[in-house]
């Protein structure tokens, strides 16, 4: 019997986590899947955790490494299920996540591709915070060219010929390969939203998303990209698009243990994104107060007293 979804889940060095992981995936109320580790040159006991897991749904594949992009393409080419979901080797969903996407896509029917909303948990898979939570559904380009409102690659159920047609991840990209794939299909076919947050991200020191100046290059050449072949009713969206990215990557910039370059990073993406789009200043008053006292405190201070003050500050 073939399956209906192909879960990829790419692996390198994932040995703290690849279990749960893979268990968080095979748990899934819908039974007729099949799980795709491709283990991407691990070096690590990745292999031997996973060689401990005995599920007939179960396929591991080793290769040499190539990095996150080529790990899911060559999930993709194994894959045999008629949908595809892509699960990081250190998140987690909940047990009903592809059955939900499942039915929104029924509900649907002209849409190929379904997401969920994201909460955050620490590296002991604990709840951190709530994620951004919006909805946008249908026609999701323009949504999508403003803001990254997927939030990770643990997010999508596609369907397999969609991402076929849109020739897979770009294995050129140095990072938010995930966005760029998610621009692609949003440009030809529609999205339909699960309302719930089921996708668990797991926020580490070590994750790609935290080294900025990579990802700020990354983001930079899909948006130019894109804006280079969006429709023109869409190109006034561009200033705004980088506003909102560049106080992503402000956040980005300030999350973790406090330094001093890592304050001046923030300034400079803080003040990008005020060039952008000056009215942020007026609009999120509150947080624009919020980002000026965090690169405060980690310019004046020594790295353990900012620490101290930041943590004070997150619980009163």
């Amino acid at each position: 019997m073939m399956p209906l979804v192909s879960v990829v889940i790419p692996a390198f060095n994932a040995a703290e986590t690849i279990q749960a992981t893979i268990a968080s995936a095979l748990d899934q109320t819908i039974t007729a899947l099949e799980v795709i580790v491709i283990n991407d040159g691990s070096n690590d006991a990745t292999l031997n955790v996973v060689d401990r897991i005995h599920d007939p749904r179960l396929k591991v594949l080793s290769y040499p490494n190539g990095g996150l992009a080529i790990a899911r393409n060559r999930g993709i080419a194994q894959a045999s299920g008629e949908f595809i979901s892509f699960l990081d080797a250190d998140d987690l969903w909940t047990s009903d996540k592809l059955e939900k996407q499942l039915d929104a896509l029924q509900q649907h029917p002209q849409a190929a591709v379904a997401y969920s909303w994201t909460d955050w948990i620490d590296t002991c898979g604990q709840f951190v915070r709530h994620g951004r939570h919006l909805s946008p559904s249908g026609n999701v380009y323009a949504d999508l060219l403003v803001s990254n409102f997927l939030e990770n690659g643990s997010n999508l159920l596609v369907q397999k010929q969609a991402l076929t047609n849109v020739g897979g991840f770009d294995e050129s990209l140095p990072a938010a390969q995930d966005w760029d794939m998610g621009l692609r299909l949003a440009a030809r076919y529609e999205f339909a939203v699960v309302r719930s947050p089921q996708i668990l991200y797991r926020a580490s020191p070590g994750s790609m998303s935290t080294n900025v100046v990579r990802l700020e290059r990354a983001c930079r050449q899909i948006l130019d990209r894109e804006f280079q072949r969006a429709p023109q009713a869409i190109q006034a969206l561009k200033p705004r698009s980088l506003a909102t990215l560049y106080l992503f990557l402000t956040f980005k910039a300030i999350d973790g243990m406090p330094s001093r370059q890592r304050s001046i990073t923030a300034t400079r993406y803080w003040l990008n994104a005020i060039r952008y789009d000056g009215s942020l200043l007026l609009k999120r008053t509150r947080l624009m107060a919020i980002v000026a006292l965090k690169i405060s405190v980690q310019i004046l201070f020594s790295p353990p007293i900012a620490q101290h003050m930041l943590n004070r500050l997150r619980s009163s």
